[in-house]
């Protein structure tokens, strides 16, 4: 089997380890859980953080072609939302080309939906109906062209604090662990199953000095840098090509 993964920051491992060990993440997770029942297993990894999905159309998706995959997983639109100049048409249209293009070479492709990022981050309310819109383009897309969905959006604990990192941009080790237990149920592969959906232990509320302060916190070490350096027109992954561009064998780890 040859498995490439097209997307950004998720797909790369955002959350999932550091700078100097390397990141690990959802694709990664789950080529080693594809790699336990298929020890000759190919695996490349395209994403790249900070991209949208013209990115993944334009770069990513020639180079998967290039590869001829088996199967391929699309994770990509976080980026395009969360920035001002935003078009639902013509992201759902990046991501329906590339679900065409692999689906017709070939490819069983997955990709999932978006939870609701203000129940993550109260400051991004005014985006949520964003997430919403693209997460029914992507259902249409997918129904037309055969591509397995994994409906993250519709299931509660997805919006749960400790699935998430600090910076409530990118997925905690956990958060990115049930992301690829969420892809492997969908592939129904052996010893899955819909565990991934279960809620965690209840949290107590925080007290409202409390949240106001975490809130805070989270803007001026998160949010403010993040905005300046979309006012400058940079992105995280700046001068950031794939982590893995060429198919590579994975050791069975799960």
């Amino acid at each position: 089997m040859r498995y490439v993964a097209l997307g950004d920051s998720t797909t790369e491992g955002i959350g999932d380890g550091d700078e100097e060990s390397g990141y690990r993440g959802v694709a990664d997770r789950l080529a080693d859980r594809l790699a336990a029942t298929s020890p000759e297993l190919r695996y490349a990894n395209l994403a790249v953080r900070g991209c949208g999905t013209d990115h993944v159309r334009t770069v990513q998706l020639p180079a998967a072609l290039a590869l001829r995959p088996d199967l391929a997983t699309v994770v990509a639109g976080v980026n395009d939302f969360l920035r001002p100049r935003y078009d639902v048409n013509r992201v759902a249209g990046h991501l329906e080309a590339t679900f065409a293009e692999l689906t017709a070479a070939g490819t069983h492709v997955v990709t999932l939906t978006f939870p609701d990022l203000g129940k993550i981050a109260p400051l991004a309310r005014p985006i949520a109906s964003r997430a919403r819109a693209l997460n029914a383009r992507i259902r249409e897309a997918a129904t037309r062209h055969g591509v397995t969905v994994v409906d993250t959006a519709v299931h509660p604990v997805t919006v749960d604090p400790r699935l998430w990192s600090a910076d409530r941009l990118h997925l905690s080790p956990l958060g990115h662990a049930r992301s690829a237990a969420a892809f492997a149920h969908a592939l129904r592969l052996p010893d899955t199953d819909s565990s991934w959906t279960l809620p965690l232990p209840a949290l107590p509320a925080p007290k409202p000095r409390e949240a106001l302060r975490t809130e805070l916190r989270w803007v001026a070490t998160f949010l403010g840098p993040w905005i300046l350096r979309r006012l400058r027109g940079h992105s995280s992954g700046d001068g950031r090509t794939a982590k893995r561009p060429e198919l590579t064998p994975v050791a069975a780890t799960a």
